[in-house]
């Protein structure tokens, strides 16, 4: 590349570029850095004016306008649908006379799904893409930029460039080869496997459950599932992060890597839970409903989600962010990553110094989560 004229630019938004060449970058790997999803997210208005998301990728192109390296990017107000917490950094720099907000976020929009942060043609642009992030908070005096969720293997490349790592933990399903899920019950220990099966017949009992993926999912569906979505959102957080147009646009764009499970009784829709595929993930991102059963939860989130990933032989499922209950149904602990660019030194500093702290404090949270999984000795 060293012999590449090239420049780094911001965009508009993921829609200002060319929907192929941005897929180029980024493979068919992960699909919340899509140019699909992405744009969805701007097109619905549910990243945007007024929403404290303003889309700013950053992309290095060549002398003739070809991208080689992007970023998604975002101008922040705020620190909501994010997933790794700032808030306490935010009131401290505050307090000290700064502005925290805006900020960069280099991110998947409300999605905390591990993933490529840095999309490159070559990886040599990883550092240089960077800088251009440095640059654009120096430039417009934003308090820094934060990576979330990022692929382990690109890490090295932000902590070569100066960014604090910070680590947390999620849940994920490992498919060890299983074939079915009988399979993957016979891995754990006789107390958890009859306590799974008695949570899936008491889930199933009442309802029947259908998977929905491509065409099979129309506007019926998404009006059904917007109900649910409402539901969650208001009692886990307030106002949901995504419009009523976010999920048809999504199902415009990308219906073949969606993944609907729906419970139905008395032939209505009664709760359901949004997976998106990848090449060798399901992800889980939303669930709702308008009846409670028992268990009905952990069946259309974590249980069927298994089903769906034997079925296709992905390797994982991960299940979203926290949630210490998926360790009793199989999810083990697994380390996420996110890295952080703090122009104020003196900020930095202390940035760096609680980072140390809590990096210790999420390794023994890691030790004592690995001791109580439900597998068996050995297994």
């Amino acid at each position: 590349m060293s012999d590449t004229a090239f420049t780094a630019r911001i965009g508009m938004g993921v829609n200002a570029f060319d929907a192929a060449q941005w897929d180029a970058l980024g493979g068919a790997d992960n699909p919340f850095m899509s140019h699909a999803f992405l744009s969805a997210m701007e097109d619905s208005g549910s990243v945007g004016p007024g929403t404290g998301w303003q889309s700013a990728p950053i992309v290095i192109e060549s002398d003739s306008g070809l991208p080689l390296a992007a970023m998604p990017a975002y101008l922040k107000g705020h620190s909501q649908g994010e997933y790794v917490f700032d808030h306490n950094w935010a009131d401290a720099y505050q307090r000290a006379g700064g502005d925290y907000y805006p900020k960069l976020q280099i991110a998947a929009p409300f999605t905390p799904a591990t993933g490529p942060r840095l999309l490159l043609a070559d990886d040599a642009l990883g550092l240089p893409l960077l800088k251009a992030a440095e640059q654009l908070c120096a430039q417009n005096a934003l308090s820094g930029a934060h990576a979330t969720f990022i692929d382990p293997g690109q890490l090295p490349i932000f902590e070569e460039a100066g960014w604090l790592p910070r680590s947390d933990i999620q849940f994920h399903w490992e498919n060890r080869d299983y074939g079915s899920f009988d399979d993957f019950l016979a891995d754990l220990a006789s107390r958890k496997r009859r306590a799974l099966r008695k949570e899936r017949t008491k889930a199933q009992a009442e309802v029947e459950i259908r998977h929905l993926t491509g065409a099979e999912i129309t506007e019926a569906e998404w009006d059904a599932f917007w109900v649910f979505y409402q539901d969650t959102g208001a009692r886990k957080w307030g106002t949901p992060y995504l419009t009523r147009e976010a999920f048809s646009l999504l199902g415009e764009r990308m219906a073949d890597k969606l993944l609907l499970i729906f419970a139905y009784r008395d032939g209505e829709p009664i709760a359901g839970a949004l997976n998106v595929i990848g090449r060798d993930a399901l992800y889980g991102r939303y669930w709702g409903c308008t009846q409670h059963i028992p268990f009905l939860h952990f069946e259309l989130c974590y249980y069927q989600a298994i089903d769906a990933a034997i079925e296709r032989g992905l390797q994982r499922v991960e299940a979203g962010a926290q949630g210490g209950h998926k360790l009793a149904r199989g999810y083990a602990p697994v380390q996420t990553w996110s890295a952080h660019w703090i122009a104020d030194p003196g900020f930095r500093e202390a940035v760096a110094e609680f980072l140390e702290r809590e990096r210790r404090g999420v390794e023994i949270d890691q030790n004592y989560l690995d001791r109580r999984t439900p597998f068996r000795k050995g297994g």
